[in-house]
């Protein structure tokens, strides 16, 4: 169901656009509208692939020259351990957040961990990504989808409920939901909605599915045949057929569960000036083509989508109350594993 929810950004996005409007002149890529004189070490925590972000950061850096981005990047379950020890001991040491699920971002909030900020240009984004109290920002569209081996797989499934059924007996693999935050994320949607909830979960774990550690492993066991299905992130999958392997994806037409890796400011942020201009940067129209050339679907809609890859308009996305996911996530993860292992 690709209903698109439409908050309001309040009283922050107002002032910001009075700002536009009163301004002398307005800047060719909204990025650049915040505080020229950003610089210094801006401290990013982060869940992306190493390459994706360096790549990513090297063109910030190239248009921000007085700023320097230190990554520390792990899986998002470790961030969030590494965030609650520096939260014992009393400082949070990023500046910025970008991880891969809006719970997460939704716990921090409530926590009144973040900072309230509306990035430059939000209302050229998809609104059903954009926190409607302002403390985060969606970076990304991020399905997960079902992946097969096309060698092994002449009629794949191309549903959920397709995969309850016992004729895929042993041959699913997905990640771990205790370790993947969006596998955690999915297993909370997938229980909350009607036409699938704990019967369909019951019925996939009666096939026996693979856990795999992560998405990673997930699309490398798909496109080398040892599991010939998999329940994994669609860019992976393009990522592999691109070099050749015989994988291919179906997005699910009984509803589409995905991520926005968002991003968000710590309130106790040393260098809230350079973490601003980084939030502005990856929702940018220069931010969302390197998504792009990334694989990811964007949150904007004038830099276009991978090849082959659908317009996150024309997928049927589950967008489900985000305040019920992040209460009933725990329990998901825990049920997964009494019943999955």
């Amino acid at each position: 169901m690709n209903s698109f929810r439409r908050p309001v950004l309040g009283a922050v996005a107002s002032v910001a656009m009075l700002a536009a409007f009163t301004a002398c002149s307005e800047p060719a890529d909204p990025a650049a509208a915040s505080d020229e004189s950003a610089s210094g070490t801006l401290t990013l925590y982060t869940s992306e692939p190493q390459a994706k972000i360096d790549a990513l950061n090297a063109e910030f850096t190239a248009a921000n020259p007085g700023i320097t981005v230190e990554v520390y990047r792990a899986g998002t379950g470790d961030l969030n351990a590494r965030i609650a020890a520096e939260r014992e001991t009393g400082k949070i040491g990023a500046d910025v957040l970008l991880a891969a699920d809006a719970p997460t971002f939704e716990g921090y909030k409530d926590d009144d961990l973040l900072l309230q900020y509306t990035p430059a240009d939000a209302s050229a984004l998809n609104q059903d990504i954009v926190d409607p109290d302002g403390y985060y920002v969606g970076t990304r569209i991020i399905p997960t989808v079902i992946a097969y081996n096309t060698e092994a797989v002449t009629a794949p499934p191309t549903s959920w409920k397709d995969l309850a059924d016992s004729k895929y007996k042993g041959q699913i693999t997905l990640p771990n939901p205790e370790v993947s935050g969006a596998a955690a994320y999915n297993t909370a949607v997938w229980l909350s909605e009607g036409s699938l909830g704990e019967s369909w979960l019951e019925g996939l774990a009666a096939n026996e599915p693979v856990v795999a550690e992560s998405n990673g492993p997930v699309g490398q066991a798909v496109a080398a045949g040892t599991q010939p299905i998999g329940i994994v992130v669609d860019y992976l999958v393009r990522e592999l057929a691109a070099k050749g392997s015989p994988i291919a994806l179906e997005y699910p037409t009984d509803g589409v569960p995905y991520i926005s890796q968002p991003a968000g400011i710590f309130q106790d942020s040393a260098n809230q000036d350079a973490a601003k201009k980084y939030v502005d940067f990856l929702v940018s129209k220069r931010g969302q083509e390197i998504a792009v050339e990334q694989q990811y679907l964007p949150v904007r809609e004038d830099v276009g989508t991978p090849d082959g890859a659908p317009a996150p308009a024309d997928l049927e996305l589950l967008n489900p109350d985000l305040a019920q996911i992040t209460a009933s996530q725990p329990d998901a993860v825990k049920r997964f594993g009494e019943l999955v292992g």
